[in-house]
């Protein structure tokens, strides 16, 4: 608790004095640091430790989306049902399998913003994807550029990088 005086200095409950425009100074820098830090911005960035099959495997149908997406639960039951991966038949050799699930679990979401149980494994049922998509109409993931919800990329330019931000989106028009 401060008590401001007349002079640009305030007097903080332990008697210690603080400069205001220091203050400020500070608040305005953690502020930014907080802003673009992956922690609190839309950056999901990719570890740098990803299985060369998991590109290899996942990335050659879809985007090979940040672990961080989805809850260790999530991503144990999509690699547990790669026979029927969203009407593919996405399965790998066992080795293969652990490998990428153990890496996926390890990498999963800790934030509980991401980490919830994701409804049929889908990452765009999840409370989050949907209140930071609700203004997208559904015309709009059925367009032949964008096919659906789950292709990030298309809208999201630097999604590959992790970057998911409102900032770096361009919507195809048809």
């Amino acid at each position: 608790m401060y008590y401001p005086r007349k002079s640009r200095r305030a007097v903080l409950a332990y008697d210690g004095e603080i400069d205001l425009m220091k203050f400020n100074q500070l608040i305005v820098v953690l502020a930014t640091f907080l802003a673009t830090s992956p922690s609190f911005s839309a950056n999901m960035s990719m570890p740098v430790n990803p299985p060369a099959s998991y590109d290899a495997e996942c990335a050659s149908c879809h985007m090979a989306y940040p672990p961080g997406l989805l809850s260790a639960t999530s991503w144990q039951n999509i690699m547990g049902n790669l026979g029927k991966h969203f009407g593919t038949d996405a399965s790998v050799d066992p080795k293969t399998q652990t490998e990428m699930t153990q890496w996926l679990m390890k990498n999963a979401a800790t934030r509980q913003k991401y980490s919830e149980l994701a409804p049929e494994n889908r990452m765009t049922k999840t409370s989050w994807f949907i209140r930071k998509h609700d203004e997208v109409r559904a015309d709009v993931w059925k367009r032949a550029g964008v096919k659906s919800a789950a292709n990030c990329g298309v809208c999201h330019t630097d999604a590959a990088k992790g970057n998911f931000s409102e900032n770096n989106i361009k919507i195809p028009i048809k």
